[in-house]
């Protein structure tokens, strides 16, 4: 692997997987049970790209650090029984890793999820060993917008995070890989491009992106 190769961080819910509808389900199912109120702004300004430590508490107040992982564990247990990987794959992402790794680009999840949702996830479509690291909610002390979790993974990789390529579908996530100094490209599964700019370019999903596209990202933003 050459010194300027760039690493390839991707986020996963709306990035390898079309999950945030099945999320969104699981999340006012489980807010209907303990009789808590969310609105569509709460969901995309203080939810997506977030980890469940910090947005529960924001509905619940002040609990327990046991009720808070009750709650958390409830809420994604429900949203894994609901959800089905393989249905709701991001278009092309199979083909472009294979891609990158045939290049020899070294690859990290950078996730807001709990370990349990990437095992399901990345173990359902057979990809896990694609990626050098997978770091999840328990990697971080502070979640999206905070740049720790592409800081992280970016030293995972060996990289410095100004030559690695973030791919995130969230508010929270461009802003977190733009904070650690990445190159960022939006995918539009979420978000729309006025949502989620500034990028460094935009994607609806992995279907004819080219190597040589992403690696002139990583020299010259």
């Amino acid at each position: 692997m050459s010194s300027d190769t760039p690493g390839v961080i991707f986020d996963m819910d709306g990035v390898i997987v079309h999950s945030n509808p099945a999320h969104k389900k699981a999340i006012q199912d489980f807010c209907k049970i303990h009789n808590q109120d969310v609105s569509q702004s709460f969901l995309e300004n203080r939810l997506y790209g977030r980890t469940n430590k910090e947005w529960i508490p924001e509905l619940f107040g002040e609990i327990s650090a046991e009720r808070l992982t009750k709650l958390a564990d409830q809420k994604e247990q429900m949203f894994r029984d609901m959800f089905v990987p393989e249905n709701n794959i991001v278009e092309g992402i199979h083909k472009f890793l294979e891609m990158l790794r045939e290049n020899n680009i070294p690859m990290a999840v950078a996730t807001s999820a709990p370990g349990e949702n990437a095992d399901y996830i990345l173990s359902r479509l057979s990809i896990t060993d694609y990626f050098n690291a997978i770091l999840d909610s328990s990697h971080v002390t502070t979640g999206k917008p905070d740049p720790e979790v592409y800081i992280k993974a970016s030293k995972a990789l060996g990289k410095d995070p100004e030559s690695c390529i973030v791919f995130e579908d969230s508010v929270s996530g461009v802003e977190a890989g733009r904070q650690a100094g990445a190159a960022v490209i939006g995918v539009t599964t979420t978000h729309t491009e006025e949502e989620l700019s500034p990028c460094s370019m935009m994607i609806e999903n992995f279907k004819n992106l080219e190597l040589n596209q992403i690696i002139d990202l990583a020299t010259t933003k």
